[in-house]
């Protein structure tokens, strides 16, 4: 008995210092783990007054694009055009077969000596305004059929412009895909998208200009022709199509050309170029806010650029303000949440 209290006794004052060490242990272990405060130089923001040009990037568009597609099935059995093209308003381009046209011209010619002999016997009430409104209502329907058969037999440019594309040759079956493509060159158009932030700023009708590239040292003038009236909530941005005359034709749709928007004089937050952080993999950029000693990741866009400082845009409105402090020096070892110990210069 004295035996096995004394092993007894033994055992509770291995377990006891066992559980004193393990208890030692984990808090040497706690104390490495945590993490000390990143050391970091912050600015306060404010607004500055700029003069904004906001540069956008955007493909040229023709003006009217229509693929010549028939509403008839059937054999094609000419067409008066290439690739290249140059049409003007009304020319012909296409002739498709004729049998279902012909065939309505003749039940129309029928129809019409049919309508001929009612509307005499209705003037000398031999019958009745039945039988007239039947035929009458008959010969109507063919008529319209022929104007919409003959359209579609016979098709025709509905604008000025260059033939951009041909996928049939003469004889082919027409199977429902575009037999051509007009495209007007003389006018082009591009849309153009911009941060919703400026959206107060820009107006229909306002004066713009388009770079290329290709043309260095020229100036191609727009419009602003539509301001469209919602907002992506994906991208916030809003879109606006330019109206682009092109008398030269020296641009043509499909070109990657610039623009820029004059917006007058705004009050704009602008940091240093170097605080602003992008997302790896990604074209997302992001800033640190310190908030009560600790770093807060906020999404921007980027505005205008000022040499070494650039104009930054919150993605969700009020989220960075005047009066709030930057992280300038130390943000790329940062991550949402971390304590920041704030270095003086």
């Amino acid at each position: 008995m004295k035996k096995f209290f004394r092993i007894a006794v033994i055992s509770i004052a291995a377990a006891a210092i066992a559980a004193c060490g393990g208890s030692k242990k984990e808090e040497k272990a706690a104390t490495t783990t945590k993490k000390e405060a990143e050391k970091v130089k912050v600015q306060e923001l404010k607004k500055q007054r700029i003069a904004k040009q906001l540069e956008l990037s955007t493909t040229l568009e023709g003006y009217e694009t229509m693929n010549i597609s028939p509403s008839i099935t059937g054999h094609i059995e000419h067409i008066y055009v290439e690739v290249g093209s140059r049409v003007s308003k009304g020319a012909m381009l296409v002739r498709m077969d004729q049998t279902q046209l012909n065939t309505t011209r003749i039940n129309l010619a029928s129809t019409k000596t049919e309508l001929d002999r009612v509307t005499a016997l209705k003037a000398s009430g031999s019958i009745s305004e039945q039988v007239y409104d039947q035929t009458k209502a008959g010969y109507d329907q063919l008529v319209e059929s022929e104007r919409f058969q003959e359209e579609n037999t016979f098709v025709k440019a509905q604008f000025s412009g260059v033939i951009s594309a041909k996928n049939y040759e003469d004889g082919e079956m027409y199977t429902g895909a575009p037999i051509l493509q007009l495209c007007q060159i003389s006018k082009l158009k591009a849309v153009i998208n911009i941060p919703e932030s400026y959206f107060p700023l820009v107006k229909q009708g306002m004066k713009v200009n388009v770079y290329s590239d290709i043309y260095p040292d020229k100036t191609f003038p727009a419009t602003i022709e539509i301001v469209y009236p919602t907002i992506d909530a994906a991208s916030h941005t809003f879109q606006a199509k330019l109206n682009i005359p092109n008398p030269g034709e020296k641009i043509r749709p499909g070109m990657y050309v610039r623009t820029t928007l004059a917006l007058g004089e705004i009050d704009a937050i602008v940091v240093p170029y170097q605080s602003v952080l992008k997302l790896t993999g990604s074209n997302d950029r992001y800033v640190f806010i310190e908030e009560e000693g600790t770093a807060r990741r906020v999404s921007v866009t980027l505005g205008q650029r000022f040499d070494d400082q650039i104009e930054i845009i919150p993605v969700t409105p009020g989220d960075i303000k005047e009066g709030d402090r930057l992280v300038i020096t130390g943000q790329a070892r940062l991550v949402d949440g971390d304590k920041l110990e704030i270095v003086e210069n």
